[in-house]
C-alpha cells in the first residue's frame, strides 16, 4: 500500500480528477490505479480567490517496490503506515478484581471500551445520567432555568464534549496512532465516515448522543458495567495504594485499579482527593467570552468568492494575540454555525461554551476570546485556580440579573468603555438569554486590557472581527481544567499506587479526541500492570 501526498485540486473537481492527478503525480497510466482510499482532505485558504483541496491518498499497486524505489527521496510518496489498533495484552481468566472508572465522558468511554475489549470487564461509576435522561435535564436550564447540579452540559453520559462542536482533532503527538482507534470507534458508533479523512472533522450534539449510547452498550456486551448517579465521595488509600471507594450514598467499593477520568468542572471530586493527599498542583488555562458574529461574514473573510459552497461548509477561523502586558489572548473551541449555550454545572453562576450541530447551519459563528492565566495569577495552592472560576462565575450570575441569563455587551459598547442597551444586527444565540450590561467588571483589570486590545488586532486577520454589532457574551471559564492530578511515565500517581488520572479534568487532555487517546493510553498502562502482577 502506497501513500501519496499532495495532492491539490480545485474545490469544485469532478471526483475522476483525483486519479487522474494521483497517476500523473506517479507517472503511470491511470488505467493501472484500482481503488483510492482518501486518508486526509484539507483545504488551503491561504487565497480565498484560489482555495484548494490538498489530498492524502491511500492506494495499491503491482509494482509499490519499484515506485518506491524510484521515489525513494521523496517524502510525498511512501509506504502507506500501519494504522491498525494493537492491543498490548488481555485480562488473565481469574482476575480477582475489576477496575474501577470514574468519570463516562470521552477519556472514561474509551478506557472503558479498551479494558473491556481486552476481557477486563471494567465498572464505570458516572455521577450523572444516562445521556438522554441528562439531554432533558440541560434543556430544562436553557429553556426553564431551572439547574440540576448532577446532569447538566458538564456531568452524565457522554462529558462535556456532548454538548459542544464535536470537534475531533487535535495537535497531540500520536506516533502509535491512538487518535486513528478513536475515530473507528466513532465510526462503528454511528459517526459519518467522513471524519477518518477530512482535515478537521467534527459530529455535532445530536449525533453525538446516539453515539454515547451506542457505545456505552458495546462496552456492557463485553462485560463491562456503567451505573449512572453514583457519585464517589470518597477514596480509600492504605499504605500509598489505592482500596477501594466510597459512593455518596454510603458504599463502598474495593478495586485495586482506579482510573479518574473525571471532567474539569469535577470541583467537589477535586477538593476530596486534596484532602485524601492525592499529588496535585495547579496548572494554567484560560478566562474571557464567548464572541459572536454572522457566520457569512466569516465564510467572506475566509472564503472570498466561495463562500456557501456546499463542498467547504461553515468556515472556521483560529487567532492569536501577544499583547503589550505580557498576556496572550487567543480563539478558543471556534464553533461555526453554533450558538452559546449555558454550561453551569453549580447554583447561582453563569457559565458559557460553544455547541453546534453536524450541519453547522445555524446564523452565527461564536468562539470564545480568552486570555492565558497562570498560577501567579491565583497562588494559593492546587484548588485556587478553582476558587478564581468561582469568583468570576459568580459575579457573571450577578450581571446577568440572577436568573441564569449571561451578561452581555456589543463589541463596539465594550470597546469604547460603555454599557450597552439595545441589541445590534446580531441576535444572541445564549439560552436562557442574556441581558445588555457592562463587561469590564466581568474579568481581573489585566484580561479586559488584553481583550480590548486583541479586538482591533483580529479585526486585520478577519475584516470585520470588530464590527460594533458583534456580540460578546460572559464568562468563559472552563477551558481546560485548574489544576493537574500528577502522575509518572507509568500513568500513576505519582504517590498513589493503583491510581490512573486520566483525561481533562486530571491536566492531560483538551477536547474529544486527546481525552479518548488518552483514556486508551491509561487502560494500556493498567493493562500492563495488571499482566505484570499476574506473571510476578
Amino acid at each position: 500500500m502506497l501513500r501519496v501526498s499532495e495532492i491539490r485540486l480545485p474545490i469544485d473537481h469532478p471526483p475522476e480528477a483525483l486519479p487522474a492527478a494521483v497517476a500523473a503525480r506517479l507517472g503511470i497510466p491511470v488505467q493501472e490505479i484500482g481503488e483510492i482510499k482518501v486518508f486526509r482532505r484539507s483545504c488551503d485558504a491561504r487565497k480565498a480567490s484560489a482555495l484548494v483541496f490538498s489530498y492524502s491518498v491511500d492506494l495499491s499497486l503491482p509494482d509499490e517496490a519499484q515506485l518506491l524505489a524510484r521515489f525513494a527521496d521523496d517524502r510525498q510518496v511512501q509506504a502507506a503506515p500501519d494504522m491498525r489498533y494493537h492491543f498490548v495484552g488481555r485480562a488473565p481468566k481469574g482476575l480477582a478484581s475489576r477496575p474501577l472508572i470514574v468519570g463516562f465522558g470521552p477519556a472514561g468511554i474509551f478506557a472503558a471500551l479498551i479494558l473491556a475489549q481486552s476481557g477486563f470487564r471494567p465498572i464505570v461509576l458516572e455521577r450523572g445520567k444516562a445521556v438522554r435522561e441528562r439531554t432533558l435535564d440541560t434543556w430544562g436550564l436553557w429553556r426553564k432555568k431551572v439547574l440540576d447540579p448532577e446532569s447538566n452540559v458538564q456531568f452524565g453520559e457522554g462529558g462535556a464534549g456532548t454538548f459542544s462542536d464535536g470537534k475531533l482533532y487535535s495537535q497531540i503527538k500520536d506516533p502509535r496512532q491512538h487518535g486513528r482507534k478513536v475515530l473507528e470507534e466513532f465510526v462503528k458508533a454511528g459517526a459519518p465516515e467522513e471524519i477518518l479523512y477530512v482535515n478537521k472533522p467534527h459530529i455535532g450534539t445530536f449525533r453525538l448522543v446516539g453515539m454515547v449510547e451506542q457505545m456505552r452498550r458495546e462496552i456492557e456486551r463485553l462485560g463491562g458495567e456503567v451505573r449512572f448517579q453514583q457519585r464517589v465521595t470518597g477514596v480509600h488509600i492504605e499504605a500509598g495504594r489505592v482500596r477501594g471507594v466510597t459512593l455518596a450514598a454510603g458504599e463502598a467499593l474495593a478495586c485495586e485499579q482506579l482510573i479518574l477520568a473525571l471532567g474539569h468542572s469535577a470541583r467537589d471530586t477535586f477538593e476530596m482527593l486534596e484532602q485524601a493527599g492525592v499529588c496535585m498542583e495547579a496548572k494554567a488555562f484560560s478566562i474571557g467570552f464567548r464572541i459572536e458574529h454572522p457566520q457569512a461574514l466569516i465564510d467572506k473573510a475566509r472564503f472570498g468568492v466561495h463562500a456557501g459552497n456546499p463542498a467547504l461548509g461553515a468556515a472556521d477561523y483560529k487567532l492569536v494575540h501577544h499583547c503589550r502586558n505580557g498576556r496572550s489572548v487567543y480563539s478558543f473551541c471556534m464553533c461555526p454555525g453554533g450558538t452559546v449555550v449555558a454550561a453551569t454545572s453549580e447554583e447561582k453562576r453563569v457559565v458559557t461554551n460553544g455547541m453546534s450541530q453536524y450541519s453547522r447551519n445555524e446564523r452565527n459563528a461564536n468562539a470564545g476570546i480568552v486570555v492565558g492565566i497562570t498560577p501567579l495569577d491565583y497562588p494559593g495552592g492546587p484548588l485556587a485556580g478553582i476558587a478564581l472560576q468561582r469568583e468570576l462565575e459568580s459575579r457573571a450570575f450577578e450581571l446577568g440579573g440572577g436568573s441564569y441569563e449571561a451578561p452581555a455587551q456589543l463589541v463596539g459598547d465594550f470597546l469604547a468603555g460603555r454599557p450597552s442597551s439595545h441589541l445590534g444586527s446580531v441576535m444572541p444565540s445564549y439560552q436562557p438569554g442574556v441581558r445588555l450590561t457592562d463587561l469590564s467588571t466581568a474579568l481581573p483589570n489585566y484580561a479586559i486590557a488584553a481583550i480590548r486590545e486583541a479586538l482591533p488586532a483580529f479585526e486585520r486577520q478577519i475584516r470585520g472581527f470588530a464590527m460594533a454589532d458583534a456580540l460578546l457574551t460572559g464568562v468563559e471559564t472552563r477551558t481546560s481544567s485548574p489544576l493537574r492530578i500528577t502522575r509518572g511515565v507509568d500513568y500513576q500517581s505519582l504517590n498513589v499506587r493503583g491510581l490512573y488520572p486520566a483525561g481533562e479534568g486530571a491536566g492531560y487532555a483538551g477536547g474529544i479526541l486527546s481525552a479518548g487517546v488518552d483514556g486508551i493510553r491509561v487502560a494500556e498502562a493498567l493493562t500492563r500492570d495488571l499482566l505484570q502482577a499476574d506473571h510476578a
